[in-house]
């Protein structure tokens, strides 16, 4: 058989598969085969689910650097690397072969992204075709200098995931209603104020608003804004889903000012949502309409939905 037909790959030259010997898996360098030859400079190649891509990054796992091929290339007969050993009797592998291109400093990368088992039943696991010898042999390409090349292996053991992060939406959460009185209005700073903290779901939550106004309501309109805060003991420490009705009440009626809002609040507390015009300044000033009475006002946020975090079993 014409040796110039075959193809480095699980049954070539120099290839990387993985052996189980009672409690060790046993990576080894071994040579086996054929393939069908297939002439490209695997830039980027996918033949048969196989993905090729050169990459800057050396191997994390195995080199193994054949100086003298010159020597061996004409025979058909194994190389075993010095073992990498796993001390697992039963695993799941994400493997990725190499070929050293160092003409273009890069690392051929060879994968075909499934998860590979491993046990004592199936020992080895590869590729049909690694690299054609024809480019692989060919100067030109790069992959062979002074009669020297090189091999790697990346192995990534694929561990079941044992827990997951489970996002609950909780709707019309218990203690969800807050209610803001802010008493002499009129004698409030341009500067912003924070009512106490409350809890709904697994956060603290307060509301804030600058009596003089905020952005492109200043200073014509008043805002009001809902700020997520820290979180109880033991909870989850993740963004957290808040949707909200803000409210602006009216002390004589049921004619309340009122905002829905909802978004997602990250882990740190200085986010606020909320509007900068939940009324405009001259109706609020305006002690007919019930907004302001004995110069003071009344916010309220009723949380109606939030989500939860929690760790729990696969």
């Amino acid at each position: 058989m014409d040796g110039q037909k075959w193809s480095l790959g699980l049954i070539s030259l120099a290839f990387l598969f993985i052996a189980c010997s009672s409690a060790e898996l046993l990576i080894q360098q071994v040579t086996r085969g054929r393939g069908t030859e297939i002439n490209s400079s695997y830039s980027l190649e996918a033949n048969l689910g196989v993905t090729r891509v050169l990459r800057d990054e050396r191997p994390s796992s195995k080199i193994v650097t054949i100086a003298g091929y010159s020597v061996i290339k004409e025979r058909h007969e194994p190389y075993e690397s010095s073992v990498l050993k796993l001390l697992v009797t039963n695993v799941n592998v994400d493997l990725k072969l190499f070929v050293h291109n160092p003409k273009q400093h890069k690392y051929l990368a060879v994968t075909d992204g499934a998860v590979k088992r491993f046990n004592a039943a199936k020992k080895e696991w590869g590729f049909g075709q690694l690299i054609s010898l024809a480019t692989f042999q060919n100067t030109n390409q790069g992959y062979i200098v002074q009669d020297t090349c090189s091999f790697g292996a990346e192995i990534l053991i694929v561990k079941p995931a044992e827990q997951q992060e489970k996002v609950t939406f909780i709707s019309n959460p218990p203690n969800n209603v807050f209610t803001w009185k802010i008493l002499r209005f009129s004698s409030l700073e341009d500067k912003f104020y924070y009512s106490d903290d409350f809890l709904v779901g697994d956060r603290y939550w307060r509301l804030g608003f600058n009596p003089k106004g905020d952005g492109e309501g200043r200073p014509h309109a008043l805002p009001i804004y809902l700020y997520a805060q820290g979180f109880r003991p033991n909870a989850v420490a993740t963004n957290t889903w808040g949707a909200v009705n803000l409210r602006l009440k009216n002390q004589r009626s049921s004619n309340h000012r009122q905002l829905y809002s909802a978004a997602w609040y990250p882990i740190r507390s200085d986010y606020g949502v909320g509007v900068n015009n939940i009324i405009m300044m001259k109706d609020l000033k305006d002690t007919s309409k019930g907004y302001l009475v004995n110069d003071a006002i009344i916010f309220e946020a009723e949380i109606v939905k939030v989500s939860v975090t929690n760790i729990v079993p696969v």
